[in-house]
C-alpha cells in the first residue's frame, strides 16, 4: 500500500487528489490530508439546503463538492481526513472504520462505531465517513475532529431557511440530506499536551510500521499536474459544486 501524507490544504486539489488516485493508480492508497476552512458536501446534495452561504462566505470558507456521496462536513486545520483506495469487487466498509478505532486505542481513545460507521465519545460523534466505488476501485474516506472550531461547524453546516427559496435550490427538489449530530474533538480527551502533528506522525507510523508492504509515496511532477487540471477543469468551477446531482 502506498502512504501519502499530503500536505496540500486546498480542498479543490485534495478532492481532486482523491478522484484521481482512484481511477489512475493501480495500488492500494492510504492518504492523510488537512483543509483550510471549507465545507464539503456530497455529490448528490442540495448545497442551498447544507451551507449557510452568508456565513461561509463572510468567514472566507470554501465550499466544494466532493466525488461520494453522503453528507455535509466542515473542514479546517484542526481536522484531519483519511483516504483508503483498494482494489476491491466486495469491500466491507466496516474494516476501515476498525482501521481507525485501532490507530485511536494508539492514543487511549477508545472510539464506538455506529450503524453508519462514524465514531463517536460518550456519544458525541468524532468522525463521520462516506465511500464510492469505481470500476474495480473502492474508496472509503473518513474526517476527525482533533481540535476543529466547533463554532464555525455548526454555523457554516446550519443554512437559513430562507436559501430554499432560492430558484437554482427549487431546480433541485430531490437530493440526500445530512443527518446532524452532536460534535466533539478528540483533544479533550488525550491526556498530556498532544497537537495535531503529533497526531499526523502516530498515524502515518501506524500504517508504515504495521505491514511491510506498506511504503511512502510522495506526489511527483506528473502527479501534481494532473490533479491540478482535474481540479481546474472540474472541483473549482461553480458548475459541479452547485450543479453535481446532475453529473453521473
Amino acid at each position: 500500500m502506498l502512504c501519502i501524507n499530503n500536505s496540500h490544504t486546498d480542498a479543490c486539489f485534495n478532492l481532486a487528489a482523491e478522484e484521481y488516485l482512484l481511477r489512475s493508480f493501480s495500488e492500494n492508497i492510504f492518504m492523510l490530508w488537512q483543509n483550510e476552512p471549507s465545507v464539503i458536501v456530497g455529490k448528490h446534495q442540495n448545497v442551498w439546503a447544507e451551507v449557510n452561504l452568508d456565513f461561509v462566505r463572510d468567514n472566507h470558507i470554501k465550499v466544494v463538492r466532493r466525488y461520494s456521496g453522503g453528507g455535509a462536513v466542515y473542514h479546517d486545520a484542526g481536522n484531519l481526513n483519511f483516504t483508503f483506495i483498494e482494489n476491491s469487487s466486495n469491500t466491507d466498509f466496516n474494516k476501515y472504520a476498525t482501521q481507525i478505532q485501532n490507530l485511536l486505542k494508539e492514543i487511549g481513545i477508545d472510539a464506538k462505531a455506529d450503524e453508519r460507521r462514524a465514531l463517536t465519545l460518550n456519544g458525541l460523534k468524532i468522525s463521520g465517513s462516506a465511500q464510492c466505488i469505481h470500476k474495480n476501485r473502492v474508496m472509503y474516506h473518513a474526517t476527525l475532529l482533533f481540535s476543529t472550531n466547533l463554532a464555525n461547524l455548526s454555523a457554516a453546516l446550519l443554512p437559513h431557511p430562507s436559501q430554499l427559496d432560492n430558484k437554482e435550490a427549487n431546480q433541485r427538489p430531490v437530493y440526500v440530506k445530512s443527518v446532524r449530530s452532536l460534535v466533539t474533538n478528540i483533544r479533550e480527551y488525550i491526556p498530556g499536551s498532544m497537537q495535531i502533528n503529533d497526531l499526523k506522525n502516530v498515524i502515518m507510523n501506524y500504517f508504515i510500521d504495521n505491514k511491510t508492504d506498506n511504503n511512502t509515496y510522495t506526489f511527483n511532477k506528473k502527479d501534481i499536474e494532473a490533479i491540478r487540471q482535474l481540479r481546474e477543469e472540474k472541483y473549482s468551477t461553480s458548475n459541479w459544486i452547485f450543479n453535481a446531482s446532475y453529473f453521473k
